[in-house]
């Protein structure tokens, strides 16, 4: 969720302020794994979101994403030509179907964010499906490569150089530039943001205390956006398919760790020669 305003604390946290966003982060991934085992033909995204609220709740957490005023859910579920920030409803999930979900969760008062896409199996392939896949598989890989430059950047606009080179190295694709990453802490959305494309002028410097949600948001047609009369889902206004991938990422004085990652991002930074380290 990611065109709510942003906090502005310090950007930096102390190495025990990452150490607190520990939790949380995992407990995110958590009940994105457990959205994961669910999700399928058949299925409504009011149930997916029921199974994420469970897992954070019985881990001792609250969905950050019911803390944001206005909002009631603990995921959102975006489906097809939907952006970000779709509200789990009674909708059922058909075979092809490609399904944005985002989570994130609270413990004591620190913050965990992040979100997969998923392309669910059709009994035929079609173009349409064979589409969705290459889609969802670039913006993946964008997320990691963007996630590997921070690990040697120095400035964090090199983040968003690096997703849109991948982008564009893989075909036409539409680099959605209305919503952004952010900054994540004791506010799910904090300074700075963090763009999935190249900006000029000067950017944050990438040390240590530096924690992030980097978060692609890919299509295969427009960037032009429009929210819906929910006033919360955001589509494409060409009707085009959109997916969208995001870590919540800190950088300390030994390395980068993945967050919202179980092995803190190791199996996706691997193939571009990066290992994360544990925060010490």
């Amino acid at each position: 969720m990611t065109r709510v305003g942003l906090r502005r604390p310090g950007i930096y946290k102390s190495r025990d302020e990452m150490r607190s966003m520990i939790r949380p982060g995992l407990l995110t991934a958590e009940s994105l794994d457990a959205v994961a085992a669910a999700i399928r033909p058949g299925v409504s995204t009011l149930e997916l979101d029921a199974i994420a609220e469970k897992v954070i709740r019985d881990g001792g957490g609250v969905p950050n994403f019911m803390l944001v005023p206005g909002y009631s859910h603990t995921v959102c579920a975006s489906v097809n030509d939907e952006v970000v920030h779709g509200i789990p409803g009674e909708r059922v999930l058909r075979a092809g179907d490609i399904v944005s979900i985002d989570s994130g969760a609270e413990v004591d008062g620190w913050n965990g964010d992040s979100a997969r896409t998923f392309v669910l199996d059709a009994a035929d392939a079609t173009e349409v499906d064979f589409e969705r896949r290459r889609l969802n598989r670039v913006t993946e890989e964008a997320l990691w490569h963007g996630i590997a430059a921070l690990a040697t950047a120095r400035r964090l606009d090199e983040v968003g150089g690096a997703i849109e080179d991948h982008v564009e190295s893989q075909g036409v694709f539409g680099i959605i530039e209305d919503y952004t990453g952010h900054g994540i802490g004791r506010s799910m959305h904090e300074d700075p943001p963090v763009f999935n494309y190249r900006v000029s002028g000067r950017s944050p410097v990438v040390k240590p205390g530096l924690v992030v949600a980097i978060e692609p948001m890919i299509t295969l047609g427009t960037i032009d956006t429009v929210t819906q009369a929910d006033d919360w889902t955001v589509s494409t206004t060409d009707g085009s398919d959109a997916a969208h991938w995001e870590h919540s990422v800190a950088v300390h004085d030994g390395g980068i760790w993945v967050l919202t990652a179980a092995d803190g991002g190791a199996s996706g930074l691997a193939p571009l020669g990066i290992r994360p380290v544990p925060i010490a």
